[in-house]
């Protein structure tokens, strides 16, 4: 595969960064995941908006701008033959000096990485696994999409590499947070229920994608503080990212969940699926006249 790093696209075998970039050092760094559906990349601005953030509280300055990143993705589609993608962007401090840096980080190491993806991704349901290792707390005020990943990498360990099973992180505390790198939905009669980021969990753009949705259908919707048993006593439950985009849970142990027709994860995957295949922005999403 052909990738992006720093003004140059390269066969991935000749990639290289510097030793000294702090994104390796230190893991100052920040990425974004998301998908290239038909040639086009879904809820690009969103993703953009929050890496921006992000890097901007790491006190890394990032210039690019969507139309560059337009132009970087079009040309890596190109170069890779591909229409339907998996697209990490990462961006990570650049090279400093051996020790921590207090001043501002001017030169970023910026990389684009593609792998295939299917058209017409399958409708996954899924086994959730309640973890033992424990969600860690942010760094900071918020957790980022970081390269701190080492509390997901325990947690995936945890679970194997069977990808028909999801791990569930609890904080420390034992409330319900997030999988392993997805958000956790649960319905019970006509309410969505989703932890709050006060749990310290990402505020994931599918996640946020999948709120307004609900929001716009008048569904009621509650984001707090779950436990256990609260999870275990819905009707129904479903994940997100914006990779795999909406799955649902069929059981956690001996405790089974609705799947399949009829349900509203079912519902919230059609409505998904047609979202990206009409490529709404968050702006179009408001416009847009639609049912449950």
């Amino acid at each position: 595969m052909y990738i992006y790093i720093n003004g140059e696209v390269v066969l991935q075998t000749e990639a290289v960064i510097s030793p000294f970039d702090h994104g390796y050092m230190y893991g100052l760094g920040l990425f974004e995941t998301f998908r290239i559906y038909n040639g086009h990349p879904f809820l690009l601005d969103d993703h953009l908006e929050r890496l921006r953030k992000g890097l901007e509280a790491l006190c890394i300055h990032w210039s690019y701008s969507k139309e560059e990143v337009l132009d970087i993705i079009k040309k890596l589609l190109k170069k890779n033959e591909l229409k339907n993608a998996y697209v990490r962007l990462n961006v990570s401090a650049g090279v400093g000096e051996i020790g921590l840096q207090v001043e501002h980080y001017e030169q970023p190491s910026t990389i684009f990485y593609l792998k295939p993806m299917p058209s017409t991704p399958p409708l996954f349901i899924k086994e959730g696994v309640l973890l033992e290792t424990r969600r860690n707390s942010p760094e900071g005020n918020e957790r980022l999409k970081s390269h701190h990943y080492l509390n997901n990498v325990i947690a995936k360990r945890e679970v194997g590499s069977d990808m028909g099973k999801e791990g569930i992180f609890l904080t420390k505390e034992g409330y319900v947070a997030e999988g392993v790198v997805s958000n956790l939905f649960f319905v019970k009669g006509n309410k969505v229920y989703t932890p709050s980021t006060e749990t310290g969990i990402l505020n994931g753009i599918t996640r946020q994608f999948i709120l307004r949705m609900l929001e716009k259908q008048h569904m009621e919707v509650e984001e707090g503080l779950f436990s256990v048993k609260d999870l275990l006593t819905s009707d129904e439950m479903f994940m997100t990212n914006s990779i795999q985009e909406i799955f649902a849970i069929k059981n956690i142990g001996e405790v089974s969940f609705k799947t399949g027709t009829g349900t509203l994860t079912y519902t919230l995957q059609q409505l998904y699926k047609r979202a990206t295949q009409s490529l709404w922005s968050r702006e179009q999403l408001e416009e847009e006249t639609w049912h449950l």
